[in-house]
């Protein structure tokens, strides 16, 4: 245990402490639910485009494996050389319950028309426009994904810090206060004991002396 010194003013101190710990691991249980309740919600929409971004990448490599099939890989290699422009991506952050956390979206969609990907319509059958116009729907997909992923991982980040501290608190701080609370109060119970001991003793000699001087 540490060190304490077993004064009244150290056990309003340490009693002081205790409530102080108190409030801020309940308001540490508030935040941490609160957090939870938000994480469940983004946990809901991460499940929600991972399951479409596999459809998004299945329907890709269907159309895919069928553009080669019937096209060539000439064609569909010709079509991708052609095929110019970039992805823009915005960073920005929030807060959420005090949490910083970045905010990925889209500068623009990375989803084009058969006009503005480069290569010649007329040149293009509509099977390989239509495995581009898929794997950029996989692109769009994957900027949300990417938004919402980085959000959950900074929410459980910060529910797995919340909560090891109000474990630290729970179970270390608080009781070893409470101990140091339990040590002081015996100690002080103690030494009121004694005084009183000594008091009486004291009294009782003060008596004796008294009664021996009495004529």
């Amino acid at each position: 245990m540490e060190e304490v010194r077993p004064t009244r003013s150290e056990l309003l101190e340490r009693r002081g402490q205790i409530k102080l710990a108190e409030q801020g691991m309940d308001l540490l249980k508030q935040k941490r639910d609160a957090l939870l309740i938000e994480f469940m919600g983004v946990m809901d929409e991460t499940l929600r485009l991972s399951e479409a971004l596999q459809k998004a990448v299945s329907d890709a490599q269907y159309s895919l494996a069928v553009a080669k099939a019937v096209d060539g890989t000439v064609a569909l290699r010709s079509a991708g050389m052609a095929t110019k422009g970039d992805v823009v991506v915005e960073m920005s952050g929030t807060r959420i319950m005090g949490v910083p956390v970045p905010v990925v979206t889209k500068g623009e969609s990375p989803i084009r028309s058969s006009f503005t990907r480069g290569y010649s319509v007329t040149g293009i059958s509509s099977r390989v426009d239509e495995t581009a116009d898929r794997f950029e729907r996989i692109l769009d997909v994957i900027i949300e994904y990417a938004d919402i992923e980085t959000r959950l991982k900074r929410l459980g980040d910060e529910i797995q810090k919340t909560n090891r501290r109000v474990n630290a608190l729970e179970q270390v701080t608080i009781p070893q206060l409470r101990e140091q609370v339990t040590y002081i109060r015996q100690t002080l119970d103690e030494r009121a004991r004694e005084d009183l001991f000594r008091l009486k003793k004291v009294k009782k000699k003060i008596e004796r002396a008294k009664a021996s001087q009495r004529p």
